[in-house]
């Protein structure tokens, strides 16, 4: 059964990032940076956090593997960071590639643990 609800958490985050990063792309598309990725992936860890900060949710095996691991394991993207990365380092847009990976991992970070501390508020 967990196997089942991690492939369709998955499947439909996929689809969600999918299209979220078209839609952000064509929006972006003369930025110096990937910023949909920026976007997606900052949003993702986010609702992670979010997510995570839910101890009932969180705690339920199942719907764990659904939504941590399938959902957001689908809708963020840390291959297609890599590559974008890469390409611009191989294209020697050096400071672009430090601002890209610096915001990303910043935002990442900073956007799920905001997310964590929104749902932790008492």
């Amino acid at each position: 059964m967990t196997i089942f609800a991690v492939t369709i958490g998955g499947a439909i985050g996929s689809l969600l990032r999918y299209s979220l990063g078209l839609t952000l792309a064509n929006a972006f598309r003369n930025a110096y940076i990937p910023v949909s990725m920026i976007v997606v992936n900052s949003l993702g860890s986010f609702g992670l956090g979010a997510f995570i900060a839910i101890e009932h949710l969180a705690s339920d095996s199942l719907i764990y593997a659904t939504v941590a691991i399938g959902f957001f394991g689908g809708f963020t993207t840390f291959s297609t960071f890599s590559v974008e990365a890469l390409d611009l380092f191989s294209q020697k847009r050096y400071v672009h590639m430090i601002v890209y990976v610096s915001l990303s991992v910043l935002l990442c970070i900073g956007f799920f643990i905001l997310g964590y501390v929104i749902l932790t508020l008492e």
